[in-house]
């Protein structure tokens, strides 16, 4: 699936996404810093083992990502969401937690983060349950359920 987004693309899947992009944006965010050779393959199979991913293109430039690990029913995990600094403040990382939470709009999900990173959570929907003890955000599906009136 392809969407456009403010002149961006939006591509869904978990396959064909390349490692050097994911390593690039993984520098950039501060998250790694030289990849021994032998380890880089895991920048494309992190991918590959998630269940669902959204990755945003600038021509032919990945400027942002986010995977999703779920069971498909009841809960997921927001996964390595990163948006590259030029990008930043734009609406692309709340558009790709909109397109997440869509996958499975009645499941609670979670988005384990650094606490500077909670206000956006915040402004996505999630809440925050224990700022001391272990960062974790949560978007509990069932409450949205109750008020589209499916539970």
């Amino acid at each position: 699936m392809y969407q456009y987004y403010n002149g961006l693309v939006i591509r869904e899947g978990v396959k064909g996404v390349p490692g050097k992009f994911v390593e690039e944006l993984f520098k950039e965010a501060g998250w790694v810093r030289e990849t021994p050779s032998w380890q880089k393959e895991k920048f494309t199979l992190m991918f590959e083992n998630s269940t669902w991913a959204f990755t945003v293109w600038d021509a032919d430039k990945m400027i942002g990502m986010v995977r999703v690990i779920s069971d498909q029913i009841m809960a997921a995990n927001i996964m390595d969401l990163v948006v590259s600094s030029n990008y930043r403040g734009k609406g692309i990382g709340q558009k790709l937690v909109e397109l997440c939470v869509q996958k499975l709009p009645h499941g609670d999900w979670f988005a384990h983060t650094s606490t500077n990173n909670f206000s956006f959570y915040e402004k996505c929907g999630f809440e925050v349950k224990d700022l001391f003890q272990n960062g974790t955000c949560a978007y509990y599906g069932y409450i949205q359920a109750r008020i589209d009136g499916h539970r």
